[in-house]
This record gives C-alpha cells, structure tokens and sequence, in this order.
C-alpha cells in the first residue's frame, strides 16, 4: 500500500518536471508570435487559395431579388425585402437593357450569424452573391458586422412603394368599374 502511495507521488512529480520543462523551453526560446497587423504571414499575405470561403459581396446591379439565397440560408442570416416594379416606370431598367420585375430594397447580411457554408452562392441564378477573399473585418461591437448591400435611399423606396400603390389604386378602379358595368341591367327592348 505504501509502496503504491509512494510510486503514484513520483508520478505526479515526475509528469510536472515534465510539463515545466516544456514551458521553461519556451518560457526563454525564442518567441514565434507574429505581430499581426504590422506582419503578416507570408503564405497569406495577398495569396490566399481560390477556394477560402470569406467574407460575401452581393452585386446589387446583377441580383434580381428572386430570394434564394434567403431561403438557403440555414441560419437565417440573410434579409431581403423587394418592391414590385410597375410597367411605366421608367428607371427599370439594368445597365444591360434588362426589365427590372422587383427593386431590391433591402439586402442584408448579418456576419456575426453567417458560418460560411457557401450554400447562397451556389444557386444564385445570377451569380450575383458570392465568396470573396477578404478575411479581415473583425469588430468590437456585433451591430458593425451587420453589411448593407442595397443601394435605394429612403426616398427612392418610399417613391417605388407610391407607384406601385397608385397602379394598384388603377387596377382597383379599373375592376370596380368594370364589375359595375357587368352588373348594371340592360334596358329592355319592346
């Protein structure tokens, strides 16, 4: 028993001498600590791989507002919002001559949610969200990782929401008028 008592003591001493000679080692080695943002790694600095998933862009001028990317998200970390488009609208057009259908209002990515799956890119009809190679854009405070995307002010929004109300006030009246008309009673001929 004493014997036993003994040989498990050595063992407790003896795996201690062990571990602090590791940190002594490295307690007066020499220090391999990088000073990051002064000194950057010389494999990463500007030569990261094609295939990292970092940070995401969303090119407002390529997304149609369709939401699949919202949809894919398995943590819900992407928010859209969308405007129909009316037929007279001018302004809806893209650059490349295309109709516009939805104005997207609000496009919304919550970094602090987002794990980087890679899921939104991939069905993107129109490749307009995808992966870049930027991996700095820490933060102190949760709410500055919440990234804007949508270009429309405030006062382009509110301007698409009175059109489209005002072509549906049009297609309301047009109804009415012509339900009413159906249901009016012809004269009656003798």
């Amino acid at each position: 028993m004493l014997k036993n008592y003994i040989s498990n003591v050595w063992a407790g001493i003896g795996t201690t001498l062990v571990g602090m000679k590791i940190t002594l080692k490295h307690l007066f080695g020499k220090k391999v600590t990088r000073q990051y943002p002064d000194k950057f790694h010389p494999v990463r600095d500007g030569q990261a791989p094609d295939f990292l998933r970092n940070r995401l862009f969303v090119d407002m001028n390529l997304c149609i507002g369709c939401m699949i990317c919202q949809r894919n998200c398995p943590v819900n970390c992407i928010s859209i919002e969308t405007i129909k488009a009316v037929k007279d609208d001018p302004e809806a057009v893209r650059p490349n001559g295309e109709k516009i259908s939805l104005w997207v209002s609000k496009f919304d990515i919550d970094f602090a949610k987002c794990m980087f799956c890679n899921l939104c890119t991939e069905e993107c009809p129109t490749n307009a969200i995808y992966m870049t190679k930027e991996f700095e854009y820490t933060s102190y405070n949760r709410n500055e990782l919440l990234y804007h995307f949508s270009v429309m002010t405030p006062e382009q929004i509110e301007a698409k929401k009175k059109l489209l109300n005002e072509e549906k006030a049009k297609k309301t009246a047009t109804a009415a008028t012509a339900k009413g008309t159906e249901n009016k009673p012809e004269d009656k001929k003798e």
